[in-house]
């Protein structure tokens, strides 16, 4: 059967499930473009921006635990994609990215809307290809599937010549993928694990440390199971929330720079750390000579390079969160339930020094008056909507704020950029988990700055009947930056106000969205209430304090105990 390289490409999409891409056209994907259209099974889903091609892809990767896919052309839309590979990178999140190329006779003659983007991007994907050869099309695209979404998932870019996309070929299935210079280790070492069960019985202030590696093996139930089972509280990073219920006796909140100060506290002071899927950021450990400096450290991940590679392991295990924690439950459940809790009264002040830490330094803040605090419309927000509510932020103090407030109890219904940070990942990653989850209602938390770094997506939303709810924290300020001037730059506010904005409700209007807006406390229910029962794409601008910080927060190079609390 022959076959164009453009239809070749829609026939392996369609073998590797893939229902929905995410895209932007120009003249090197107009082949692609044009058999795209032969494909009704395939949903387009056309962005405004290449970036948010993406972000949209990547946060319907998250959503709906699969491969979230992009097409964009060459040249300037390849290069826009760059930020959405990088936040896909460092969260490992499973993307594959199709990118047009200019035909092969024209590689390396600088010819018009040719770039690069394999050399460019090569820092930031977990792998990617240049096709030059037709009858490695087929091969190469279920290659690229098989490794975005395999061992520590990441993403790969598939960069096709045009002249590749018109040419014609037999068509011959690639069959099982075998790669024999990749091989994820997916089963841990039963001994190392029979450490593990040794340091949990001989532990007396034992902690469980969850991560994103937790959400992508899909390994939340077995990281319950076993705090319930030994009695250990949790803590979790921010790609980590919802891997352990928001809402149990166990949970400690996150740890790290704005971190609670029971999380913070606890990981100083437990003497055993069951860390699974994490790779201890610098913004989780701070002072690394003092981070759980009395603890011995059982750190779970996929990837061997992560071991050691930012805290020294006590019992290092390479292998699936998912498996391991299987395995480790079903070994402690052979053992003597008194022995994997601990001695009682030992255990029992463990938990009441923590609930202590809880009850002086509690995580709070305080609504008075009319002007509205920031931390109240999340608080709000999350006593307003069900745990099946997914929840995207932007960037900054709502992403933080989000996060301290907002208490989730489900895996994959928090997607953030959060290795990379990216302002205006929020809105077109909401699209994406929209996609992924119709049923589903999708709010994207965002700052007044971040919003507007991809607010063209908007007609994204609405072109594509994907109705997101938009919650706008505006403080007239670029808020975490400006936090940073107040608390360690004398006040010093060099470029960071934002009085000078768009009108969002207007906004809104013009895209064809509704939009709402309240600056009093006393209204901000009504607000959410509304925009949350309204049909189609909402924006909720709240005006809220000016000046408000997120605490805690530990400065720069500081040990996590070192917290500023007010």
């Amino acid at each position: 059967m022959k076959l164009k390289g453009a239809q070749i490409l829609m026939k392996m999409l369609i073998d590797q499930g893939v229902d929905t891409l995410f895209g932007y056209p120009g003249g090197a994907v107009i082949d692609i473009y044009d058999s795209l259209a032969d494909t009704p099974s395939i949903r387009h889903i056309l962005v405004r921006h290449e970036q948010g091609a993406v972000h949209a892809a990547d946060a319907y990767a998250r959503a709906k635990g699969t491969v979230g896919v992009a097409l964009v052309t060459s040249g300037p839309g390849a290069t826009n994609t760059v930020t959405g590979i990088a936040s896909a990178y460092m969260d490992s999140i499973p993307v594959v990215i199709f990118t047009g190329q200019v035909p092969t006779a024209l590689i390396g003659n600088d010819a018009f809307q040719e770039v690069d983007i394999v050399g460019i991007t090569r820092p930031c994907t977990k792998h990617n290809y240049l096709v030059k050869d037709i009858d490695k099309l087929a091969r190469t695209i279920k290659e690229a599937f098989h490794i975005a979404q395999s061992g520590r998932p990441g993403p790969v870019l598939v960069d096709l010549p045009k002249d590749i996309m018109a040419a014609t070929a037999e068509f011959e299935d690639p069959g099982e993928i075998d790669l024999k210079s990749y091989k994820p280790t997916y089963n841990p070492n039963k001994k190392q694990l029979s450490k593990v069960v040794e340091l949990i019985k001989e532990s007396k202030r034992p902690l469980i440390f969850s991560g994103g590696g937790v959400v992508l093996s899909k390994a939340s139930e077995e990281l319950t199971k076993l705090a319930r089972m030994t009695n250990t509280p949790v803590t979790a990073s921010l790609m980590g929330l919802g891997t352990f219920p928001g809402s149990d006796p166990l949970w400690l909140g996150m740890p790290g720079m704005h971190g609670t100060y029971r999380a913070n506290m606890s990981i100083s002071e437990c003497d055993l750390m069951i860390a699974a899927g994490v790779r201890f950021d610098d913004r989780v450990t701070g002072r690394k000579d003092k981070f759980a400096s009395g603890a011995k450290i059982v750190q779970i991940d996929i990837d061997p390079t992560s071991i050691h590679k930012n805290v020294e392991a006590t019992c290092p295990i390479v292998g699936d969160c998912k498996n391991t924690l299987e395995l480790l439950n079903s070994m402690l459940e052979s053992e003597n339930p008194s022995d994997i809790k601990g001695d009682a009264s030992e255990r029992q002040e463990w938990l009441d020094q923590i609930a202590q830490w809880k009850a002086t330094s509690p995580q709070r803040y305080e609504q008075t008056g009319d002007v509205i605090k920031p931390q109240y419309v999340i608080d709000r927000l999350h006593k307003l909507t069900d745990s099946n509510t997914i929840i995207t932020t932007e960037v900054g103090q709502n992403q933080m704020w989000t996060a301290q407030y907002y208490h989730f109890d489900k895996p994959n219904h928090f997607i953030t950029s959060g290795g990379l940070g990216v302002m205006g990942f929020g809105l077109p990653a909401a699209i994406g988990a929209k996609a992924a989850c119709p049923d589903k209602l999708v709010v994207c938390v965002a700052g007044d700055g971040s919003i507007q770094m991809n607010s063209q997506e908007l007609m994204t939303a609405i072109e594509a009947d994907l109705p997101v709810k938009i919650v706008i924290l505006n403080n007239r300020y670029l808020g975490m930056v400006r936090q940073w001037q107040e608390l360690f730059y004398d006040k010093r506010y060099s470029s960071t106000n934002m009085e000078k904005a768009p009108d969002f409700v207007k906004l809104a209007d013009a895209y064809g969205a509704v939009g709402m807006r309240t600056d009093r406390a006393d209204e901000v229910e009504t607000v959410l209430k509304n925009g949350l029962a309204c049909e189609g794409t909402v924006i909720m601008e709240f005006i809220v304090e000016r000046e408000e910080c997120v605490y805690p927060m530990v400065p720069a190079g500081g040990a996590i105990t070192e917290m500023i609390l007010v």
